[in-house]
């Protein structure tokens, strides 16, 4: 009775040499046990290429994720310049230049311009944080100078340059800040 396929007469053939002397012939026990050993080794072998596949599938989805939530960030680099152009405007306008009609619809403008701007930013996951009378962190702050001050601790942020942006969870610029330190 000759049931082996030709894949079990390979695998026999292939089987792990056992312990026992090679006499040509070999008792049925050492077979089996050869072949359960060679069975045990290529299920082992099954599980470690089913888990090296499944720990890449996850890894690429984590990179497919990040690729998608920060494929912006390029683009909103550039894009940040402009905000900061609008807001530059808008501080540079005098309270009596707001009052004046002439101006009025123009300054209007501007500000719509800006708030639409930080609203599509925002839709990306773009967002501004406040820096002012926050710890200088080296890790969202860049500090550009130091500005002598009785009234704030050493080290906190008493002027804010150029405002900082994260998007999502990652920082995108940071802040270009003036720290407080002790008056001479």
């Amino acid at each position: 009775m000759n049931d082996v396929s030709n894949d079990e007469s390979e695998a026999m053939n292939e089987a792990p040499a056992t312990d026992t002397p090679a006499t040509g012939a070999e008792s049925p026990a050492d077979r089996i046990a050869a072949l359960e050993a060679a069975l045990e080794a290529a299920k082992q072998e099954s599980l470690y290429a089913m888990a090296d596949t499944q720990n890449v599938r996850r890894r690429l989805e984590k990179e497919l994720a990040d690729a998608r939530a920060y494929a912006a960030t390029a683009i909103a680099r550039d894009v940040l310049s402009v905000a900061d152009n609008l807001a530059r405007a808008l501080d540079a306008m005098s309270a009596e230049l707001r009052e004046d009609e002439k101006v009025k619809s123009f300054i209007t403008g501007v500000e719509a311009t800006a708030k639409e701007l930080e609203s599509a930013l925002r839709k990306h996951g773009i967002e501004k944080f406040d820096s002012l009378g926050e710890p200088l962190d080296p890790n969202r702050h860049q500090a550009m100078i130091e500005v002598p001050s009785a009234d704030a601790e050493p080290g906190t942020i008493v002027q804010e340059m150029q405002a900082g942006y994260m998007i999502r969870d990652r920082l995108l610029r940071p802040a270009l800040v003036g720290v407080a330190r002790k008056p001479d």
